[in-house]
């Protein structure tokens, strides 16, 4: 059997130069037996598989012939070994997949022009724990042409004590950025990949986050299907929305030879976040223009929804014969939450924390001021009015309506609601002195003395009752997602997010009563030694403490991103409640672009208890920006941020703010390289590696074997680990295992 650094050459090299006679014939309209020809035009996508079972896995390709638009035939050859001398006989079963058995060493498939003529087939009936490999033909008049071979494997049988070793992946921008990442993992020993989704980006060069210098570059042939967004210095861009946008997403992505190399190599099992359809997104809602207009477009996130269809390799619950429908009713029309079992050790249970969530508690279009806690409500709530709130009056009767009246004037050009986020009519209007005084600020610039507003003095509020508005969760702009979704006040966002349950308890659904149920069954039932959770964004806390950093109205606690897990917090808590009852359950999570790793908990209700928990391993993008990075942009793009001398010192070290007695539970953070992670599983271990990679290694491609000691010599490896029958935290140092302690914040 070759070894496997060949067969990598091989493939690289020579993948189409197999001989396989018997492929070459399709009835008689072709050749019956010739060599094959290697064109990467006939197979631009190259090969991959998928959601790899003991006794299956699915195959994909993409055949493009440009003389020809309508359905096409092209043959599959499975076979045991890379040389092609030990072929499997498959035949078609009646829901129109393959199996193996009796049947032909080459069977026809068909790419079918109504999903771009990518091709998926589930060949089952295979041999668990076993390498396959796999090769597509297709014929034209006088010519064989194949595609590069693919290697698979399938999972262990249920009862195999055998370890498990695999990759675990996020976040690969194309634009700007090259998946150096990709061709370090595809030198891997692995049984297969998991990508934890934001497989694609559906912008053209957002620049507040996307390198659009660099020379990958990404434009579609449907410009008029897109959407065209502008960048702050109203620099436009797109964003994709129709269905042949989001092909011209997933055709450029996989062009790219580090991404081809490793689903040639390995089964990859992927679920989506947000960019497979729009960033920030929740269910069918994008978030591009942060409250100006309805963004509910359940046609873009169908079109979204048919592409992935099209370009994953993915064995979905619906059943063999599955095909997407676009005339299904969304979010119907495609369910891609699913579990997968690796021999007695590991169960993978991937989830959906997209298309079922609620919107971000905080609205993008909240006025600022507008007050959302009264005192009454906050004494009630939390037993006393906390330090954090601050005044508030009613507009209306306040010096007979002065402030109102001024304010209201402004309001056309200054840009907000004249009405204060209030609807016509409701009664008293309560607004943030604060936020009174920020406004009058600025509608007494450039005025005469006398002309000017007078600002509300600190005798004028003494009296006024105390609560939150959403100012006090950070919220200083109209139409922002700064203080929404991102760099949230802790401390009054985990007041309003208890009163806003109260008055609905579905606010922060995250999966859906349907999708909860089943994951909650499956990790329960599951008999396996690890029950690991594929989760798309951080549970651990990552809340920052500026309370003695920074000037007023910046001293406060702030949530890194409320977009993730932390702006679900009641239902992340009874999810991590119940998996630690079960022991042994891991959560792998990508998202962030950071490298973490920590036990997220559940306090307990009695002192002295310990708390219930799990244990979270988050990879790193693969390519896009890093958490670092992120956060010096957005302060250099901040208005106020930017002039304060220390604020980009706390942004590069953003690692010592997150591993803080903020975040007990939060052992490790490296938000400044991309990279993957390689977890191994077996009886009395969960392992992970994080490959750690700086970004300025992905400027250039390092694709080639002689890029190989260069791309090895910028990774770094960073070891942790969980034990079974724990639930705690350990890191390498050196010859030892080191025990993250959250009493102490120290490695022990």
């Amino acid at each position: 059997m070759m070894r496997r650094r060949d067969f990598l050459r091989a493939t690289l090299v020579t993948a189409g130069s197999v001989v396989v006679p018997t492929a070459c014939s399709d009835g008689g309209t072709a050749p019956g037996a010739c060599d094959v020809l290697a064109d990467d035009g006939f197979f631009p996508q190259s090969v991959a598989s998928g959601d790899p079972k003991p006794d299956s896995v699915v195959l994909w390709t993409r055949l493009v012939d440009r003389k020809l638009q309508e359905d096409l035939n092209l043959a599959l050859v499975v076979a045991l070994d890379a040389e092609f001398t030990q072929l499997v006989e498959l035949a078609s079963t009646a829901t129109g997949q393959l199996a193996a058995g009796s049947g032909s060493t080459r069977v026809l498939v068909t790419a079918r022009a109504e999903f771009d003529h990518c091709v998926k087939v589930k060949v089952s009936g295979l041999s668990p724990g076993t390498t396959y490999y796999y090769q597509f033909y297709y014929t034209t008049e006088d010519r064989c042409y194949g595609s590069r071979v693919g290697r698979t494997r399938t999972a262990p049988a249920p009862d195999a004590d055998v370890p498990v070793r695999f990759a675990f992946v996020s976040c690969q921008d194309y634009i700007g950025r090259h998946f150096n990442a990709y061709a370090a993992l595809a030198r891997q020993e692995l049984d297969f990949v998991v990508h934890l989704g934001d497989y694609i980006y559906e912008t053209t060069g957002d620049p507040g986050f996307q390198d659009t210098a660099g020379q990958r570059k990404i434009a579609f042939s449907d410009v008029d299907g897109a959407l065209e967004l502008t960048a702050g210095d109203n620099q436009p861009y797109h964003a994709a929305k129709s269905l042949s946008n989001y092909r011209d997403l997933y055709k450029t992505y996989r062009t790219d030879r580090a991404l081809q190399r490793v689903h040639e190599l390995f089964p990859m099992i992927v679920v989506w976040d947000d960019h497979e359809f729009s960033d920030d997104s929740h269910g069918a809602t994008a978030s591009y223009f942060n409250g100006r207009q309805d963004e509910k477009d359940e046609d873009r996130r169908k079109a979204a929804n048919q592409a992935w269809f099209e370009y994953m390799p993915v064995d979905y619950p619906a059943g063999d014969d599955f095909q997407y429908d676009s005339a299904a009713k969304y979010p119907a029309d495609l369910t891609i939450y699913r579990d997968f079992t690796f021999g007695k050790h590991l169960h993978l249970v991937m989830t959906d924390l997209r298309s079922y969530r609620a919107d971000h508690l905080i609205p993008e279009d909240a006025f600022p001021g507008k007050v959302i806690a009264q005192q009454e409500t906050l004494r009630v709530l939390l037993g006393e009015v906390p330090d954090t709130a601050s005044p508030y009056l009613d507009i209306d009767s306040f010096k007979d309506g002065l402030y109102r009246d001024a304010l209201q004037q402004a309001a056309t050009a200054l840009g907000f609601d004249p009405n204060f986020g209030y609807p016509e009519g409701e009664g008293s209007r309560l607004i943030s002195t604060t936020f009174i005084n920020m406004l009058v600020t600025i509608i007494n610039e450039g005025r005469s003395e006398a002309d000017q507003v007078p600002p509300l003095t600190t005798s004028d509020t003494a009296g006024e009752d105390m609560g939150y508005s959403y100012l006090d969760l950070g919220k200083t702009a109209f139409y922002s997602e700064m203080g929404s979704r991102y760099v949230v006040v802790k401390d009054a966002f985990d007041a309003i997010s208890r009163l806003a349950l109260m008055e609905d308890p579905e606010r922060d659904a995250v999966m859906g009563a349907t999708q909860e149920d089943w994951f909650l069954k499956t990790m329960a039932e599951s008999t396996s030694t690890w029950k690991v959770w594929g989760n798309e964004y951080c549970l651990s806390q990552l809340a920052v403490d500026l309370t003695g950093s920074l000037p007023e109205p910046f001293k406060r606690r702030f949530y890194l991103s409320c977009d993730g897990w932390d702006g679900f917090r009641s239902r992340r808590d009874a999810l991590i409640e119940a998996l630690a009852q079960h022991g042994n359950v891991v959560a792998i999570t990508g998202d962030i672009h950071a490298f973490l790793a920590g036990t997220p908990a559940v306090e307990a209700a009695v002192e002295g208890d310990p708390p219930k928990k799990i244990v979270e391993f988050v990879g790193s993008s693969v390519s896009s920006t890093t958490l670092r990075s992120l956060l010096l942009r957005q302060v250099k793009n901040h208005p106020v941020l930017k002039d304060i001398p220390m604020v980009e010192s706390l942004a590069n070290g953003i690692d010592g703010q997150l591993v803080n007695p903020i975040n007990p539970y939060l052992g490790f953070s490296d938000a400044k390289n991309n990279g993957f992670c390689v977890a191994e599983v077996s009886s009395k271990e969960f392992v992970v590696s994080m490959h750690m990679i700086p970004e300025s290694a992905l400027a250039a491609p390092l694709y080639q074997e002689a890029d190989a000691a260069a791309l090895e010599g910028e990774i770094t490896i960073k070891r942790f680990k969980t034990k079974a029958g724990e639930a705690d935290l350990y890191m390498e140092d050196g010859d030892a295992w080191k025990k993250w302690d959250p009493a102490t914040l120290t490695w022990v």
